[in-house]
């Protein structure tokens, strides 16, 4: 499969302005996000492609029963639809591709990373009228069904195979080695899911040199989101001198030098004296 790759700097400047507008809005959906970071690392995906993976979306979810019970009746018809039927799943070989953590390549592929599985869970089940929801386990993400009590989790790289409390509690342990909190079952917040998501972008990046392309775009796609870390700031400095950009790589490091002064001076002398060194390389 030839490696995906962003589009011109004028679709970019669209499809970011698109994105903020979408994660600034009173009710960010999910799918969208999602869908415009797949273009964004996608040139080839145009509007037609955005709106086909709506459509298929829409598709799967006329093709879950009409309200099939409690919690764990949607889980297991979610399961028997996605996981056994259209055979979505994930595979160790999933986390060394960047298709992983795009929308619209997970819904043709059917494979992707748990998160991106769980996206798709997630909006296939909301449209079908599910009480569901995602569950940002540490390492791991999987989908909830249901109230606090009656809780029903699934997890969506398993093939949907419904988890036991036990199960959950291997999934945290393997991750942490430790016990499951219930701050860890709360439902996700979809800002929070796309962040992740380009988090897991970023890991990918960070391996291969080469594609600091990729790191670039989703460094900034996370700026883009209403709160996110301030320490991305300075690494999009970095990743901006690493690409030869010495000049805004510099300006951006003592930007970020300012902000961080008030907290911690010797780091913001540290981040001034890279500055300095990029822009040495100029010479």
């Amino acid at each position: 499969m030839r490696p995906p790759y962003p589009p011109s700097p004028e679709r970019s400047a669209e499809l970011r302005r698109r994105f903020a507008e979408e994660a600034r809005s009173e009710r960010p959906d999910l799918s969208t996000l999602c869908l415009l970071v797949g273009a964004e690392a996608d040139r080839e995906l145009d509007e037609a492609g955005l709106d086909a993976a709506q459509v298929e979306l829409d598709r799967l979810a006329g093709l879950l029963p009409f309200r099939p019970g409690g919690p764990r009746a949607w889980a297991v018809a979610l399961r028997e639809l996605l996981g056994e039927r259209m055979g979505f799943h994930g595979t160790p070989g999933d986390y060394q591709r960047l298709e992983s953590s795009l929308l619209h390549e997970v819904l043709v592929r059917r494979r992707g990373l748990p998160i991106l599985l769980s996206v798709v869970w997630l909006e296939v089940a909301r449209r079908a009228g599910a009480p569901v929801y995602g569950v940002a386990l540490p390492g791991h993400f999987v989908v909830g069904f249901g109230p606090d009590e009656g809780q029903v989790l699934a997890d969506p790289f398993d093939g949907g195979r419904v988890l036991t409390g036990a199960d959950a509690e291997l999934l945290v342990a393997g991750a942490t080695g430790s016990g499951i909190d219930p701050s860890m079952l709360r439902p996700a917040d979809p800002l929070d899911v796309v962040l992740r998501i380009l988090n897991n972008v970023r890991a990918w990046a960070a391996t291969r040199p080469e594609r600091s392309d990729v790191a670039l775009w989703a460094v900034e796609l996370s700026l883009l989101l209403p709160s996110h870390p301030a320490r991305l700031r300075y690494e999009r400095a970095q990743l901006l001198v690493q690409r030869g950009e010495f000049v805004g790589g510099a300006s951006e490091l003592e930007a970020y030098a300012e902000v961080v002064e008030a907290v911690d001076e010797a780091a913001a002398e540290r981040v001034r004296g890279e500055a300095l060194a990029a822009r040495a390389m100029l010479n």
